[in-house]
Parts: C-alpha cells; structure tokens; sequence
C-alpha cells in the first residue's frame, strides 16, 4: 500500500463559474490527446498549455502538477468503465455465469481500446496514493458487481477473506494490461484469456 496524507497538488481545484469550467474541461480534453501522444514520463503542463495557447497560470490555477490532471481523468475513466459494464452487462437469466465473465472481460477491453488514455491511467498502475486509492475503490466496487451476477444465478462465494469476486477482477484485468504493456491496444487473444483466467480462478471456488 502506498502511504502518506493525500496532497493538495494532487487534486484539480475544481471551477465554479461557467467560463471556468469550460476552459477546465478544454484542458482535460487537450490533456487526454497530450497523454495518449507522448505517454506519462513526457507529459507536462508547459507543453500542454503552449498546444492550447494558454498561459500557463491558467492550467496551474486548475491543476497544481501533472498528478492532479492525471486523478482526475483516472477518476472519471474509472466511473465511466463501470458504468459501461453496469449498462451493458448481459441480462444474468440469458447466458451461464461463465458467459458472463466473458462477457465482462470484452466489455472492459472494448472500454479500454475506445479510451487510450484509461488504458494508460488505469491498466498501467497508480501513481499516487489518490489514485491507488481510488482504483482500490473501484476494484472493490467491480467485484460487488461479479458477486451480484452469481448470487442472480444461485451461486453463493465462499466468505472473505480473500475476496474472490475482487481476486477475479484482478485476474482478468492482469490479463488486459499484459495486452496493453505488449501491443498498445488489447488483443482478441487477451481478452479470451481474460475470461478463461476468471472462470478457473472462480470455478476453484464454486466447485466448477
């Protein structure tokens, strides 16, 4: 676990009027093309601010460092990668539970192939100890998810701990970032992987 309090730098200082709020989104949006373009280690705010035409004071004013650019598109790739496989997770009464961690497996890599730059924030590791805390979050948020569809299909998990729903999660994104680090992109290969890891690692627990 990384410790230490949390920064202030590491936060975005979020606008409150109108004109602001477009000029902060105007940045996360240049910053999400900057971040995709020439990666983590070469990202930086003067660059980002001669690309859009700003002063930089005026990026500063919103985001203190990198990191607090970085937390808060993490934060917002996070809630939309799980309200993607919220929405559009296969009704659990139309296919067994093993379809369905496919299934969860081509949603995330159909997230992460359309959004670049959650592949690099998300499967490439948290860097700070605000995002290692909010990707724990959603980790433990996606394995309630997984533990819901099996308790729709009758199946009940062992009691934690561990925590199996959250392990397969973690199994199958494991999967997904060795795809990202090899090839940029996640591959149809991987993401068959992805499913068969998390039915074996879940079938060791649900007696097959």
């Amino acid at each position: 676990m990384l410790n230490g309090p949390p920064s202030d730098k590491a936060f975005a200082r979020k606008p409150q009027q109108q004109r602001a709020r477009m000029r902060f989104e105007c940045i996360l949006d240049e910053a999400r093309e900057l971040l995709v373009e020439c990666g983590v280690a070469e990202f930086s705010i003067p660059e980002l601010a001669s690309r859009l035409g700003y002063p930089r004071a005026a990026i500063y004013n919103f985001f203190p460092t990198p990191s607090a650019i970085f937390n808060e598109l993490a934060q917002r790739y996070m809630l939309d990668l799980e309200t993607a496989l919220l929405r559009n997770a296969p009704d659990a009464k139309n296919l067994s539970w093993q379809a369905g961690a496919h299934a969860f497996a081509k949603l995330a890599a159909h997230f992460y192939n359309q959004n670049p730059a959650a592949s690099i924030l998300i499967l490439g590791g948290p860097r700070s100890h605000e995002s290692y805390l909010a990707q724990a979050l959603l980790l433990q948020r996606l394995g309630a998810l997984v533990e819901h569809r099996l308790v729709q299909r009758g199946l009940t998990l062992p009691p934690s701990p561990p925590n199996v729903a959250l392990l397969s999660v973690e199994i199958g994104t494991a999967c997904l970032r060795t795809s990202f680090f090899l090839h940029a992109k996640i591959t149809p290969e991987y993401v068959r992987e992805a499913g068969h890891a998390m039915v074996a690692y879940l079938a060791s627990h649900l007696g097959g």
